[in-house]
């Protein structure tokens, strides 16, 4: 487990720059955990700007997926928070095909899956501690995630 505290947003973009080009050669399935407000659709706009992403990057709150082509590996960004538990069920088996190759997979409300997730991913639970700072709790499923990590920690 990694734990960051970021103190402006600007530490965030440091994170999510380190974070993107820590994972741009072998890409990831992220699942991002924390309340509303705490940074989870602003880290991932951070990381996909430091892969070049030309396409806006927007929450998908209302559209579950927003997919994200231009850049330098294909991302994907998933949002369940909106999704009953009979909704979810329905794309787990799609959501799995969303962690396999060289893509980044974001799933912003990961917990929302019940935990039903039993791939190799990496988890970023992101905590509120004020208007500015945020801490960052990293931990990883699999050699690869790991990897990810530790390349991050430097």
């Amino acid at each position: 487990m990694t734990e960051i505290v970021c103190h402006n947003i600007e530490d965030t973009e440091k994170l999510a720059k380190n974070f993107a080009l820590s994972a741009k050669d072998t890409g990831a399935f992220v699942c991002l955990k924390g309340e509303v407000g705490s940074g989870k659709t602003a880290f991932v706009k951070f990381t996909c700007k430091y892969l070049n992403v030309k396409e806006k990057v927007t929450s998908p709150s209302f559209v579950i997926l927003n997919e994200y082509k231009s850049g330098e590996l294909p991302v994907y960004h998933f949002d369940l928070y909106r999704l009953e538990n009979e909704g979810i069920s329905t794309i787990l088996n799609e959501l799995e095909e969303y962690s396999e190759g060289k893509i980044l997979t974001f799933v912003e409300w990961s917990e929302y899956s019940q935990n039903a997730l039993p791939f190799e991913k990496i988890d970023i639970n992101i905590k509120y501690i004020n208007e500015n700072e945020r801490k960052f709790i990293f931990s990883a499923e699999g050699k690869k995630n790991k990897e990810i990590l530790k390349r991050l920690e430097q």
